[in-house]
């Protein structure tokens, strides 16, 4: 049992989750996770805090979790995994069907509107020390393939110029990193089409488009992205 573990306070707290809730009792679990781990760090949350943010037992919390390691690296995950899935589609099809700057247009795009969709913006907690340990290496993997296929894809689109100046390693830790200024836009509030259109934009003229090859892009990845969600 984990050493946070302590007898819950007798006829206060639930054997499960709000029913009344429109998430499921394990994301109701996640949701408060989440919050905590943002307000308060990993390491100052106890699962009996977390329970008790839910309003169910401690015991009835581990049903769902081992953990609260458990629930950050699935926290973490749902941060970088939606955008790998569909990228993977995606990249299949350049060059045959799709060129490499609308196929990275459209990875932008579903990766800025998966991480304005984290709850309570995970991705905050990227470079925290404890998500440096072995415990998170799957999640790690996943975000450095992310990471290069930014990079491959950004190659191929790029212009002659930035192509023999960058990597495509170094380009594609770029272009993420641009992507997931939207982790810092969050913290001022509501992240906009605006918004993510200009990232998506700066991305492009990161990789020496031009405004009309950047519009051209942007319609592709639209009709991308519509034919990926069919």
């Amino acid at each position: 049992m984990p050493s946070d573990d302590r007898p819950a306070r007798p006829g206060r707290p639930r054997a499960v989750p709000n029913g009344d809730s429109a998430l499921s009792p394990r994301d109701q679990i996640l949701d408060a996770a989440a919050a905590l781990f943002v307000e308060h760090g990993i390491s100052a949350t106890s699962t009996r805090a977390i329970a008790e943010r839910v309003g169910i037992r401690q015991a009835s919390l581990y049903y769902h979790f081992a953990g609260k390691d458990d629930m950050l690296v699935e926290l973490l995950t749902t941060s970088v995994r939606p955008s790998l899935e569909v990228v993977r589609g995606l990249e299949s099809r350049v060059p045959s069907s799709a060129s490499a700057a609308g196929a990275l247009a459209a990875l932008v795009v579903i990766d800025v509107e998966t991480l304005a969709r984290t709850p309570h913006n995970i991705g905050t907690l990227y470079l925290l020390p404890e998500v440096q340990g072995e415990r998170y290496d799957g999640f790690r993997a996943e975000r450095t393939e992310l990471q290069d296929t930014y990079g491959r894809l950004g190659s191929l689109a790029a212009d002659s110029d930035v192509a023999a100046a960058i990597s495509p390693v170094r380009l594609g830790g770029i272009l993420i990193q641009l992507a997931e200024t939207v982790i810092q836009l969050r913290r001022d509030g509501a992240v906009e089409d605006a918004d993510r259109d200009a990232i998506v934009a700066t991305c492009l003229r990161a990789c020496g488009l031009d405004t009309a090859a950047v519009a051209d892009a942007r319609r592709e990845a639209a009709s991308l992205l519509a034919a990926v969600a069919v």
